[in-house]
């Protein structure tokens, strides 16, 4: 190869500098020789983050084992309780209450048996709040003197008669074991009925 033909396969700068093989940029000047091709970097593919997955609740058998029915029953019985001056309606909304209070809590649409015995534990807690109210009641009866002194001194009182009558009623014990079964029978069939009422129209919603 003669010195001619290798002076032509040099590479010249436009500034007359002499470039060596391959040559990007010029060593003298800084030109740039040839196009630079920049590869494009696509950018990481972002999986999108998913939330925390929380445990669905604790969907026990609707009994006394099961904390969240009976936390709810007990609440529902309570209110029932307050609402003594409206009997029998308050014990069927204490029912409805308590399916209404459970499907919030958890989530989980009653049937009709669920409801029913939704019912059921409320009633059988409100029978107990008001046996236990009405026991209390009679040992503070007997601690200030019994009936009788009690009558006494309602009697130099304005007070309808009949409400003496009425305790003297509590003085038999017939009595009180009829009133705890009129309360218990009631209390619970209601409250039963509450519960698949509320169970049938929550259901619809």
């Amino acid at each position: 190869m003669g010195e001619t033909e290798l002076q032509g396969m040099l590479e010249y700068c436009t500034c007359g500098a002499q470039l060596p093989p391959d040559a990007l940029f010029c060593h003298k000047c800084g030109k740039p020789q040839r196009e630079i091709v920049q590869v494009e970097v696509e950018p990481p593919v972002q999986t999108p983050i998913q939330p925390p997955i929380t445990p669905p609740p604790d969907l026990r058998p609707l009994n006394f084992s099961n904390p969240i029915a009976l936390r709810i029953a007990l609440l529902a019985a309570f209110t029932a309780t307050v609402l003594f001056f409206l009997p029998y309606l308050n014990w069927a909304a204490a029912g409805f209450l308590a399916v209404a209070l459970y499907r919030r809590r958890t989530g989980q649409l009653l049937n009709m048996e669920s409801g029913v015995r939704m019912g059921w534990i409320t009633g059988l807690l409100t029978f107990l709040m008001a046996a236990i109210i009405l026991s209390a009641g009679l040992v503070l009866m007997n601690l200030s003197g019994g009936i009788a002194a009690i009558q006494a001194e309602l009697k130099n009182s304005m007070i309808d008669p009949r409400v003496i009558d009425m305790l003297k009623q509590f003085q038999n014990r017939g009595f009180i074991a009829s009133l705890l079964v009129h309360e218990f029978v009631f209390m619970t069939l209601l409250s039963m009925a509450g519960g698949a009422l509320g169970a049938k129209m929550l259901r619809r919603t």
